[in-house]
């Protein structure tokens, strides 16, 4: 592992001399594809740094506790700062080997976040409200760009469904494991008699790709469109800006109403074409894209879950890694990093 991580180095350092030659730095495609590159090792070269350090520290203390004769006042305390050491090596050479695992070929791609409530009515929607919160709140802290594409509201702070495109570094490396049925346990703000109802929401992770990817035939599609009302103007009014493409020999339907033009639009519900199709590729599934929906999001029934947010007791559980969390309110703010880990880790 120590050889390659030295490889690694110097590969970042061949990649910080080449970024900074008049060749590359007159070539924006070539600066950028230097740059990409540079960020997708620098966390290894980082932490192999780190990981020297203490290395020489480790040395250092070593060294420190063997000059120490034995009944020496000092030697306990010498004794607990190389334990201390080795715990950190260990530590970062963990996350040194975790970093090492072969990546994710799209987990650099951005994402085309879906939610949709399930079972349990206003709840429901109001649940697919919260999540689409939390997401947008995690994009935030990331600094990630969010931008929603389609949405059916259902009253105050609901939703039937909402599309939106999350783009950013680490996007769906960071996102890809929210796919499936999350269940909220808690009592709706309309129960009177303090009840706990149980509702779903339904999400769908997937990378938005090249058009050269999947490649998608005109005469496959048809495509419909109509005003797009709500907010943005009067020219939304008017203009039948909003776009709904059907995809003929899947069924798969797609729609963007938050641009103010017919062709920005029908490039977003484009975009959120290819990455379904792209994502049915890549499950290799047999039959419809419908058993592609059920197996990555479920039927979005009560007992099908990947995750239940139980309010009354302040507990979050991923039921497929078998792990539980505190503080829903932290969570729903944004607070996704110590989930990401834990999905990361396993």
């Amino acid at each position: 592992m120590f050889q390659k991580l030295d490889e690694i180095e110097r590969r970042y350092a061949d990649l910080e001399a080449r970024a900074a030659s008049p060749e590359v730095l007159a070539d924006h495609a070539l600066a950028t594809k230097t740059m990409r590159a540079m960020r997708e090792i620098l966390p290894i070269v980082e932490k192999n740094r780190e990981r020297k350090r203490i290395d020489a520290q480790l040395a250092g203390a070593q060294d420190l506790l063997d000059t120490l004769p034995p009944a020496d006042e000092l030697r306990p305390i010498a004794q607990q700062e190389l334990e201390a050491l080795k715990a950190r090596r260990d530590a970062t050479l963990e996350e040194i080997r975790l970093l090492l695992l072969p990546r994710d070929p799209n987990d650099g791609k951005n994402v085309v976040l879906e939610i949709r409530a399930g079972t349990g009515g206003d709840e429901a929607s109001l649940f697919a409200g919260d999540l689409a919160r939390m997401y947008q709140r995690y994009a935030a802290k990331r600094g990630w760009k969010w931008g929603i594409l389609d949405a059916s509201e259902s009253g105050a702070r609901g939703y039937k469904t909402l599309v939106a495109e999350l783009s950013g570094q680490g996007a769906y490396d960071a996102l890809k494991q929210e796919s499936g049925v999350h269940r909220v346990q808690r009592v709706p703000s309309t129960e009177r008699q303090g009840r706990i109802h149980t509702s779903t929401a339904s999400v769908a992770v997937l990378p938005v790709v090249e058009a050269k990817v999947v490649e998608v035939k005109e005469s496959d599609l048809e495509v419909t469109f109509s005003r797009a009302g709500g907010p943005g103007g009067q020219n939304v009014n008017k203009v039948e800006t909003a776009v709904r493409i059907l995809h003929k020999p899947t069924g798969i339907v797609v729609g963007s109403r938050e641009e103010r033009s017919q062709y920005a639009n029908r490039e977003r519900a484009m975009e959120v074409l290819r990455a379904k199709l792209y994502g049915a590729q890549q499950l290799q599934a047999v039959g419809s894209v419908a058993e592609i929906r059920k197996e990555q999001i479920g039927s979005g029934e009560r007992s099908e879950k990947i995750r239940t947010y139980n309010f009354p007791d302040d507990r979050i559980t991923d039921h497929r890694i078998k792990k539980k969390f505190s503080n829903i309110e932290k969570v729903l703010e944004g607070d996704l990093d110590k989930i990401v880990a834990a999905f990361s880790a396993q």
